[in-house]
C-alpha cells in the first residue's frame, strides 16, 4: 500500500496488527508512523502501552514477547521496530548469514497469526525487497512503500500539500517549486510550510511568492538570460548572469530554474511541431496560456540542436557544482553561459 493509504487506515481507526515499512524516503516514513502511532495509542495512557527496540541491538525473541504482551488499560499496544536491514546476512557470511537471517523468518511467521491487541510496526528501509518477508507483506496488503517520488509526481504532491494547508499553488508554480526543492521531500514541505505561511489562508503561491521564500531569482528574470544565450549575446548573458546568482547556494537554485525553463522550451517546441496551437501548446509545457507568446518568442532564437545543446551542458554544471569541477562556481556558470554562447548556432528559424 502506499503512505497515503496507510495514514488513511490509521485515521480511520481500522488498524492491521502489522506493518512493514519500506523505503528510502524518510519523510513519508515519518509521516506514516506518526499516523500509525497516534491511531494505536488513542485513549491509552503515555508509556504504558508503547515501546520501541532496535533491531540487532534486541534478540528476535524480545519483539515476539512485546508483541504477545496484552495491553494495560487499552484497546491496543504499540511495538515498533527499527533498522531491520539489521538481521540480514552479510556477503559472504554464508552459514552465520542463515542464522541472521532466521529473525526475519520468525517475524514473518508472527505475521501469520499475529496477536489482535498489538500493533507491531517493523521498519526497515534497506531491506532487501527479495525477503521472504517483504514478499509476504506485499502479496497480504501490510507492505506500506515509502519510496522517493518520481520528479513528474512531485507536483502534484506539492498541489495536496498546499490544498491541505488552505492555500492554492498553479501547475506551474508547482513545478517551477518541485525543481527548485526537490527531490527531498523534507526540503519540499519546508518550503510549502514558508510559503503557506507567507500567503496567509486562502492566498496564493505565486512566482513572486516563490521568489521572496525560496529564491533570490524570479523564474521571469531567468527567462532575460535563456534569452540572452539565444541571441548569442555573450554580453547581455553574462550581465544577466551578475544579477541572477546567489552565492549562498552556490548557483544551484539557479541551475535549477534554467533546467525548468529548458524543458518548458522543449515541452512547448515539441507541441508546436505537433500541430499545436500557441495556446494549446502553452497547456502541454505546464504554462499558463498567457505564456505562450513570451515562449514563442524564445524559441525564435533557438532550434531543437540548440535546446538539446542546452540539457548536455545543464547536466554537466550540475555534476560540476556539485563536486565535480574545481573551479568556483560562479566561473563554472560563466564557463557553461560562454560555451551555449559561443557554439556555431544552429539554422535559424524564419517564423
Amino acid at each position: 500500500m502506499s503512505p497515503e493509504q496507510a495514514i488513511a487506515e490509521a485515521q480511520s481507526g481500522e488498524l492491521r496488527p502489522v506493518y512493514l515499512l519500506v523505503g528510502e524516503e524518510p519523510y513519508l516514513e515519518r509521516r506514516v508512523v506518526s499516523a500509525l502511532k497516534r491511531a494505536a495509542l488513542a485513549g491509552a495512557v503515555p508509556g504504558l502501552n508503547d515501546e520501541y527496540l532496535m533491531a540487532g541491538e534486541v534478540p528476535v525473541e524480545r519483539v515476539l514477547s512485546a508483541a504477545r504482551t496484552l495491553p494495560m488499560m487499552a484497546k491496543r499496544r504499540l511495538v515498533i521496530v527499527r533498522g531491520l536491514e539489521r538481521w540480514e546476512p552479510r556477503e559472504g557470511q554464508d552459514g552465520e548469514g542463515k542464522e541472521r537471517e532466521q529473525p526475519l523468518d520468525r517475524l514473518l511467521e508472527y505475521a501469520k497469526a499475529p496477536s489482535p491487541t498489538t500493533v507491531l510496526l517493523l521498519v526497515g528501509s534497506g531491506l532487501d525487497k527479495r525477503r521472504r518477508l517483504v514478499t509476504q507483506a506485499r502479496s497480504a496488503g501490510f507492505l506500506v512503500s515509502c519510496e522517493p517520488l518520481e520528479r513528474g509526481a512531485l507536483p502534484g504532491f506539492i498541489l495536496r500539500e498546499v490544498s491541505e494547508r488552505k492555500a492554492t499553488i498553479s501547475n506551474e508554480s508547482a513545478d517551477v517549486l518541485a525543481e527548485l526543492a526537490g527531490p527531498d521531500l523534507a526540503q519540499v514541505v519546508d518550503a510549502i510550510e514558508r510559503l503557506c505561511l507567507f500567503v496567509g489562508e486562502g492566498g496564493e503561491i505565486t512566482e513572486d511568492a516563490l521568489a521572496e521564500c525560496v529564491v533570490r531569482l524570479r523564474p521571469s528574470t531567468v527567462w532575460e538570460l535563456v534569452g540572452a544565450v539565444g541571441r548569442r549575446d555573450l554580453g547581455a548573458a553574462l550581465r544577466s548572469l551578475d544579477q541572477v546568482y546567489d552565492p549562498a547556494d552556490r548557483g544551484l537554485r539557479l541551475l535549477g530554474v534554467l533546467a525548468w525553463s529548458t524543458r518548458q522550451l522543449v515541452k512547448f517546441d515539441a507541441a508546436q511541431r505537433a500541430g499545436a496551437s500557441p495556446n494549446e501548446a502553452a497547456a502541454r509545457a505546464g504554462a499558463p496560456p498567457f505564456k505562450a507568446r513570451e515562449l514563442a518568442a524564445q524559441l525564435k532564437g533557438l532550434e531543437p540542436a540548440d535546446l538539446e545543446r542546452f540539457i548536455l551542458r545543464l547536466a554537466e554544471l550540475d555534476a560540476n557544482l556539485k563536486g565535480g569541477s574545481k573551479r568556483p562556481p560562479k566561473a563554472s556558470l560563466e564557463h557553461t553561459i560562454m560555451a551555449l554562447v559561443g557554439a556555431r548556432p544552429a539554422a535559424r528559424r524564419t517564423g
